[in-house]
Parts: C-alpha cells; structure tokens; sequence
C-alpha cells in the first residue's frame, strides 16, 4: 500500500551519528542516513560513505534513536457529546502529535457520528498528511450499520488509500447500537473482503465498553465463523480489572490487545488501570509481547457514568498520553525499552498492515525520534526524512 507522502520539496539527506540505536530493539548501529523520505544506510562508520551531494549531519551526542510512534485510534476532530453540546471536545493540531512523537496516527469516529461525518474526518486527515504526518482513518462510528463515504465498506477500503478498516464500533457499552452477532459478523467481513482487494489489512477496531458481555462478541465471532482472530482489534481493554483479565485470556489465545494511554485520577479510582501497568500485567501473566499495543484515543471524550447510565463529568484524550505511558512502563514498572517501544512502534503498524512504518531499517519510512536518555523526554522529531521538530537547547 503507498504511503503518505508530505508535500513540498524533497527532503534533503540527513545523517544522524552518534545515537544509541533501537529498531524498536536494541542494535549495533550508531547511524542513520536518510534520503527520499527513507532510511538508505544504516551503520557505525559514517566515513564509509560517498555521496556527490552534500548532507546534513545531526550529532545525536548519544541520545536514543526510535521510530516514530503509531498511534491506531485518534479522534482528530473531537468527540463527545455525551453530556450535550457543550461537552464537545476539540479538533487535534497536526504540531501536538509532532510535539508527543506521533508520527503515523489512525482516526475514528466516535459516539456522534451526526454532527461528525466521514468528510469532515477525512478532510482532517488529509490536512495532517500535509503537515508532514502519515495519516490514515477507519470507516463507520460506533454504531451499525456502518456510515460510509461510499455506500459500503468494501468500497471505502478499494478505493480510499486513507482507509485501512472500519471502526471504532462499540460493543459492550450502553452507547452501542446493541449490535446483533449476525451485523458483527458482516461487517468484520466486508472490511475483511474490502481490505484483501485493496491489500491493506481490513482491520475491525471494537470499542470496549463496561457492559456486562465483555469481549464475549468477539470470542463469539471466532468460534461461530471463520473470519480470522487477526481482523478483530479491541481497545480500551485496561479499562477495568475483570475486562483486562478477559484481555489477556484473548492475547493468550493470540488475540490483539489495545490499552487506551490517556486516562484520569478519577476514573484509575473507579477501577481502570493505566496501560503501562495493564501492560505489565499481560506480559506477567504470558501474553505474548507482539499482540500488544497502546494508542491515545486523542481528543475523544473520557466520560465518568453513574450506575444508571447519568454523565458525572467528562475531559478530552491527549496525544501525549502514548509517550508518558511508554515513559511510566520503563520507569515505574521497571519495563526494558525493548519490552516498551515496541508496543507504541512496530506492534500497532504490523497490527493495522502499515509495513513501512514502527520500525528503523533500511528501506522503511523515515519516521523517527530522538529521546533524551536521562529524562526520556522527546527532543526532536522527523517524519518521512523530514525533522519537523526539536526541542530547543537551553541557554
């Protein structure tokens, strides 16, 4: 599948040095060459090469250097509504994902799927495409049948490139259309179907609610058809204790598993779990490390409900989540880097079939950052060769 390209001219060659290189795991290289959007050389010695142009050297001075982070559900032009019109949230900035690393990001509908369309969002995407982002979007909202651009989603898949699945739908969760196992089933199928003609992965994303089914539809789905274990892609799987040990049940059995990064003291009091602890619980207790993946849910709400469905109070995802979770495992649950970055670079680009993104070699997208090993905050970011942003140097 092509990637995004950003607009403008080329991006010129750039050589980083002196790094400590993850790919996402730790490797023997200490530099990058980049040219034409790509990585084009990795090793030691930059004195190996011979260009007949002149290049950009970046002394990394022995920061980390990681891909660029995939972040697969971001509600880039709000959400909300829950509580009425006055709890809507905003829009996201292309420079606030350049600022938290995200490079590559997937955008959802959510509950309002009304005054929120499909244009609008696929308007939105393409405005981050030109910002330098790779951007993409699923199809559908919550609810089923699926709203789509073209009348149906295997023609979203065929003949959208921005299109790469369908979601978020929500099951499980007292704003759901209530879906039946039979509409679950087709529309898991026409992404399916959508997704192999168009060679893109087809990937379902399910909303996870606090209903009482848990993931039994999508444990239904497995056992009563034949569409794969890989199509069905649920999120928000730390937001309680019974649903995350239902979480790693279904990553034991080779399932994905999503944990939602942006969360809030109120709602860690009333029982959800942060993803880097969710994430260290799974590993504990046997999931396997590739079926694991954050993502921000940027900009959507994150609503507080009483017993009887009534809205406490509501805030807004933030995109700088994914980071400060990744930070949190590494540090407060004493995590490695190899065991953290994978989960917010390769694990959620090999889930949603982005081949050339979440990881540094040769031939990939240039999509990378440059971390500060003593704070482990992020100092600089490029996209696609291009360095769209760097923290600047202290006076």
């Amino acid at each position: 599948m092509a990637t995004n390209q950003p607009q403008g001219s080329p991006a010129p060659l750039t050589l980083i040095e002196n790094a400590r290189v993850f790919t996402p795991v730790p490797g023997e290289h200490s530099a990058l060459l980049l040219a034409g959007g790509q990585i084009v050389w990795m090793g030691r010695d930059p004195g190996d090469i011979r260009l007949p142009c002149p290049v950009e050297r970046l002394d990394a001075a022995g920061r980390w250097l990681i891909p660029g982070l995939v972040d697969p559900l971001a509600h880039i032009i709000g959400g909300g509504g829950e509580g009425g019109f006055g709890f809507r949230t905003p829009e996201l900035y292309a420079d606030e994902a350049i600022r938290a690393g995200v490079t590559t990001l997937v955008a959802a509908l959510g509950t309002d799927s009304i005054t929120r369309n499909l244009p609008q969002l696929l308007g939105k995407v393409r405005e981050l495409q030109a910002a330098g982002l790779s951007a993409y979007m699923y199809t559908g909202s919550y609810h089923l049948p699926a709203k789509t651009l073209s009348g149906s989603v295997e023609q979203d898949l065929m003949l959208l490139p921005d299109i790469i699945g369908v979601g978020e739908i929500a099951i499980s969760d007292h704003r759901s259309s209530m879906p039946s196992h039979q509409a679950l089933a087709e529309t898991v199928a026409q992404a399916r179907v959508g997704g192999l003609l168009a060679g893109k992965q087809g990937v379902a994303l399910f909303h996870l609610g606090d209903g009482r089914e848990g993931l039994t539809p999508l444990r239904r789905l497995v056992e009563q058809t034949d569409l794969p274990r890989r199509q069905l892609y649920p999120t928000h799987c730390n937001r309680s204790r019974p649903l995350l040990q239902e979480a790693i049940a279904w990553g034991r059995d080779g399932g994905y598993i999503d944990f939602t990064a942006s969360t809030l003291p109120q709602l860690l009091d009333d029982g959800e779990l942060d993803a880097a602890e969710a994430l260290a619980l799974c590993l504990r207790q046997g999931v396997a490390p590739d079926r694991i993946s954050f993502s921000s849910d940027a900009n959507a709400s994150l609503p507080r409900f009483d017993a009887e469905g009534r809205l406490l109070g509501l805030e807004a995802g933030r995109i700088d989540s994914i980071w400060q979770q990744a930070v949190l495992a590494m540090t407060r649950e004493g995590l490695s880097p190899e065991q953290v970055l994978p989960v917010v670079t390769r694990n959620p680009a090999d889930i949603l079939g982005l081949g050339r993104k979440g990881r540094l070699a040769v031939g990939q997208d240039a999509d990378l950052l440059l971390v500060d090993p003593d704070t482990l905050n992020i100092t600089a970011t490029f996209a696609m060769g291009r360095r769209l942003w760097h923290r600047p140097d202290p006076d």
